[in-house]
């Protein structure tokens, strides 16, 4: 999906809101958003791309200006470690289930709202991730995606957050009592904002159920833009019977290529109206869903 007029006010947010996890310096958070506010793709909306290659800058100022390449690192490790205190919960979840398989794909796709959870700082999201899985996503498309986890002998999956990979492992951990296809997960080469990397999937053990691997791309952009990865997991997404994109980052970037929508399914959570409009949804929907036909 391109830039929509929407995603403007989400870059600034997403940037203050950073800067703000970093610094209580009101001077420097001045003159770090006036800098953001100057990048041409914000200040000249730039509708040609999509909304991680106009975030993109912004990451990359903020790295320099800490002076370091994963600015947001105690925050990605909060995230996890609260994400794999939640573990024992999440695994019971599944467990008491009646559709296990269906109950982990919807806490997958439920775990790209941690960021909301946890604004307040509280670990126990315990109820409100139960009562998030009474809103299913259309039975239809999970069926979808069961009959081709079974099909399908190689799957790859393009990560998003941290804490969020937690609860992918559950995921993945149900997938494999399914069904035991060669899975990839796809993480970033260069950190970007809260976004997993390859030291975030081996923290929280997936490594034990697929094979981790960098998406190439040398910049903090915190999307994916196949043309920009590395040749190994572009011969991946030819390769792959089922391509599984997490989270609003990677749905705006690989909603653009087209080429792959036959073998794509999309999960995250409907966080804005963009989102809302493209899959039919109400705000703060679980979404698993195909993309989108074009009309």
């Amino acid at each position: 999906m391109l830039l929509q007029p929407d995603c403007i006010g989400c870059i600034y947010k997403a940037s203050l809101s950073g800067i703000r996890e970093l610094t209580t310096d009101d001077g420097l958070t001045k003159e770090l958003i006036s800098e953001i506010l100057r990048i041409p793709g914000i200040t000249r909306p730039a509708w040609d791309l999509t909304s991680p290659e106009v975030f993109e800058p912004a990451l990359g100022l903020i790295s320099r200006s800490f002076a370091t390449p994963d600015p947001f690192r105690s925050m990605k490790d909060r995230q996890n470690e609260k994400g794999m205190q939640l573990l024992p919960q999440l695994r019971n979840l599944v467990k008491e289930s009646d559709d296990p398989l269906s109950t982990a794909a919807n806490l997958a796709i439920i775990g790209n709202s941690l960021d909301l959870m946890w604004s307040g700082g509280s670990v126990d999201v315990e109820p409100l991730v139960r009562k998030e899985l009474e809103r299913r996503p259309a039975p239809k498309h999970f069926r979808l995606l069961e009959q081709r986890l079974i099909e399908s002998r190689t799957v790859l999956i393009f990560a998003d957050n941290c804490g969020e990979i937690v609860f992918d492992k559950v995921f993945l951990e149900t997938v494999r009592t399914v069904c035991d296809p060669e899975i990839y997960y796809v993480v970033r080469s260069v950190p970007a904002l809260n976004d997993a990397t390859l030291e975030d999937a081996r923290l929280v053990g997936l490594d034990a159920l697929a094979h981790p691997i960098e998406n190439g791309i040398q910049g903090p952009l915190p999307g994916t833009v196949l043309s920009r990865c590395s040749q190994d997991v572009r011969d991946l997404t030819e390769k792959a019977d089922l391509i599984i994109s997490k989270g609003g980052g990677n749905f705006d970037s690989l909603e653009e290529a087209t080429h792959l929508h036959d073998k794509m399914l999309f999960m995250l959570m409907s966080k804005c109206v963009p989102y809302c409009r493209y899959f039919g949804t109400e705000m703060f929907d679980p979404i698993l869903s195909p993309p989108k036909r074009p009309v």
